[in-house]
């Protein structure tokens, strides 16, 4: 029972770190082009995200903490020392591609280390593929639809802007800061049920919960720690989205924003764990490439490409060896 205690606690530690890494090293999805473009400083664009994204949980429900916690997994076979193994494959990762300056995806990570270390103990009776199925597949169709959006919000921008004086430019900088809120709403409605989602999964596994529920201080202590990584913010992937894929404008961080706000929060509200990652990286890849596809340097994407390919495979192994040699340990 004291072995128990313990384990539970560590389970929720590793959750709230993975909340805040997410945090961390997903701001610069934010913040990036809102200060390449210099509508905001950092600081001022990391703490207007930061308060934004601990209140879209509450704004947009819990329906991706559902899916994550309750879908992909039968959590009546599933023992605290996988859940425990996935958080930490999830983490590791998390810090490894942030050192690299890889803007990874956090929720490829996550679900890696779920099944991977399911897989391990449990047999593959452990995954439920009808969710694994909708999670694979809304992580696999919203990086072409954030590219989709960011080409045609740009296209459509451009036509409407056709003509227009250099003091547009304005506009676009002042814009942004709404259209930054709303990305940033998105992100804690979308990313920030994750955490909720494997607090909750833990917490049935160690029979704490009866049933699968994501309760209100769950809810508190995940958006309040993902917020705080944001405010602390991961500069390194702000560079690498904020100029390696090409010069910012006030125009670019605009429609970025528009777009991927658009796929977030509709898959917030259908309950599909999209990575934010790979959506503003796609869009912004796609208000670039409206303009002319020379303009993008195609050879960065490539790059953050292969980091996106790999995520669950890795995490998967790694989070499998890991609940090996939880099992022995708790």
């Amino acid at each position: 029972m004291v072995g128990m205690d313990w384990a539970v606690v560590l389970l929720m530690v590793l959750a709230l770190v993975f909340g805040f890494l997410n945090g961390f090293h997903d701001s610069a999805n934010i913040v990036a082009t809102m200060i390449a473009s210099r509508a905001l400083t950092g600081r001022q664009a990391l703490t207007i995200t930061a308060l934004a994204e601990f209140a879209g949980p509450f704004l947009f429900g819990v329906a991706v903490a559902t899916t994550i916690g309750h879908e992909v997994l039968a959590e009546t076979v599933i023992q605290l020392p996988v859940v425990i193994a996935a958080l930490l494959a999830a983490i590791a990762w998390n810090i490894l591609t942030w050192w690299l300056g890889l803007p990874s995806s956090s929720s490829h990570a996550l679900i890696g280390g779920l099944v991977g270390a399911a897989v391990i103990e449990s047999g593959w009776g452990a995954v439920n593929t009808t969710g694994l199925t909708k999670v694979l597949l809304a992580l696999a169709i919203s990086p072409p639809l954030g590219l989709l959006a960011g080409f045609l919000v740009m296209k459509i921008i451009l036509f409407l802007a056709r003509g227009a004086s250099p003091k547009i430019n304005g506009f676009f900088k002042r814009g942004q800061i709404v259209t930054g809120l709303a990305l940033a709403l998105s992100h804690g409605a979308n990313d920030g049920q994750k955490t909720m989602g494997i607090m909750a999964l833990g917490l049935v596994a160690a029979g704490v919960l009866p049933v699968f529920s994501v309760p209100g201080p769950v809810i508190v202590l995940s958006a309040g720690m993902m917020a705080l990584g944001t405010f602390v913010g991961g500069w390194r992937l702000i560079k690498t989205l904020g100029g390696r894929f090409y010069k910012i404008r006030p125009i670019h961080g605009f429609t970025t924003q528009v777009a991927s706000a658009s796929v977030i929060i509709a898959a917030a509200l259908l309950g599909g764990p999209v990575s934010t990652t790979q959506v503003v990286s796609s869009a912004i890849m796609g208000a670039g490439s409206a303009e002319r596809l020379s303009k993008v340097r195609w050879g960065t994407a490539g790059q953050i490409a292969i980091a996106w390919l790999t995520t669950i495979p890795i995490t998967a192994i790694l989070a499998a060896a890991l609940s090996a040699i939880l099992r022995r340990l708790l």
